[in-house]
């Protein structure tokens, strides 16, 4: 079947005792021994797993081509988890420009000894693979297309100069979606995911995921991990993401149809000084994007305000439509002034607005742009 298929009938099956299509939600916290002490269905205590959320880990590892995948409380959750996972004084090779929460909390752990960490240009090989050049064991960690700015990573590029030096290649997907790119088609070892964004789609649940390409020593140190920290996704947030991700590959393209539409829309306009989005071929990495991303180049775009900062914030201010709110991928379309959300020290410029396209018609969002740019000082 077609991942589209598979994914608006998930879990496939109906429920084996009452016949019910939608799958149940088990909130026990503990379960019952056989007289020989084993479990009978697999399962002990929801602190290592739930049963609820394993249709939606099946689905998420069947869409992104892993042999497994794991669901934690957060997007945090499961970046610190794997993380944590690796050998002490691991060396990070990361983008300068990516998911801020991420990048600070690598700061933050190399400041303590925890890990070594070098940040480099996103789209300078040279700068990746000289990073590389260090003492290992190595970890390279990147987003394509990266939020906020839009970057697009060379995935076979990056996964074979990893794979040389021994690295374990982790791409963050929350983005693109198996929708749109499956980076362990490219050379990727393990995909994460704030789940919490496009995969669950109604920003109702908060969730994070890992996707592994073969269960090894690492994988199982990550899922020990998850039981020791007790990161397991709820029941409840782990039926809603299944919920949600049965609508993906509908949801999925209409909002980068629509981030499309509106890039094209306002490129150009008198208040802008750049328009941030892969599919437009004035981007640098177009063509890369073109022939790494199918069907679309997802649904978070930014722009650069003339006038910088002031202005930014003004037009922001203006917008009818969108919301003020962090963070992105869900039915509605947001709107954050990254640079002073992210504070001292962010990479992002001043005069950036980064847009979250939502499921809205590109008419009414384009709309609703023009008449705050058109009030731009």
């Amino acid at each position: 079947m077609h991942p589209s298929t598979r994914t608006a009938r998930a879990p496939g099956r109906a429920d084996p005792q009452f016949g019910g299509l939608v799958p149940p939600i088990f909130p026990s916290a503990t379960y019952v021994r056989d007289d020989d002490g084993s479990y009978p269905g697999g399962h002990s205590y929801s602190r290592d797993q739930n049963p609820t959320g394993e249709p939606a880990e099946a689905l998420l590892a069947e869409l992104e081509g892993g042999e497994a995948a794991l669901l934690f409380s957060s997007g945090m959750a499961a970046a610190t988890a794997l993380l944590d996972s690796l050998e002490a004084g691991t060396h990070v090779v990361a983008p300068r420009r990516m998911y801020w929460t991420i990048r600070r909390w690598l700061h933050e752990e190399s400041i303590r000894g925890r890990l070594r960490l070098t940040l480099v240009d996103n789209e300078d090989v040279r700068a990746w693979e000289s990073a590389l050049g260090n003492a290992g064991p190595h970890l390279l960690w990147f987003e394509t297309p990266s939020n906020p700015m839009g970057d697009i990573l060379d995935l076979r590029t990056l996964s074979d100069l990893g794979h040389a030096e021994g690295a374990l290649v982790v791409a963050d997907n929350t983005t693109a979606t198996p929708v749109h790119t499956r980076p362990i088609d490219h050379g990727a070892d393990v995909v994460f995911h704030s789940a919490t964004k496009q995969l669950n789609g109604h920003g109702d649940v908060l969730a994070g995921a890992l996707v592994t390409k073969v269960v090894d020593d690492v994988w199982t140190r990550v899922r020990h991990q998850r039981g020791y920290r007790g990161a397991v996704l709820g029941p409840f947030e782990a039926w809603l993401l299944l919920r949600g991700m049965k609508t993906l590959f509908v949801r999925v393209p209409r909002s980068s149809s629509t981030a499309l539409a509106v890039a094209r829309g306002i490129d150009g306009h008198r208040s802008i000084e750049r328009v941030l989005y892969p599919g437009l071929p004035s981007h640098p990495q177009h063509e890369l994007a073109s022939r790494q991303m199918d069907g679309g180049y997802g649904m978070l775009l930014s722009l650069r305000v003339r006038g910088g900062e002031g202005a930014a914030r003004a037009v922001m201010n203006a917008l009818a439509l969108f919301a003020d709110a962090t963070s992105l991928g869900s039915t509605e379309s947001l709107v954050e002034h990254r640079s002073r959300i992210e504070g001292a020290g962010t990479p992002v410029p001043a005069d950036l607005l980064r847009l979250s396209i939502g499921l809205e018609h590109a008419d009414d969002l384009l709309a609703d742009l023009y008449q705050a740019l058109d009030r731009a000082p």
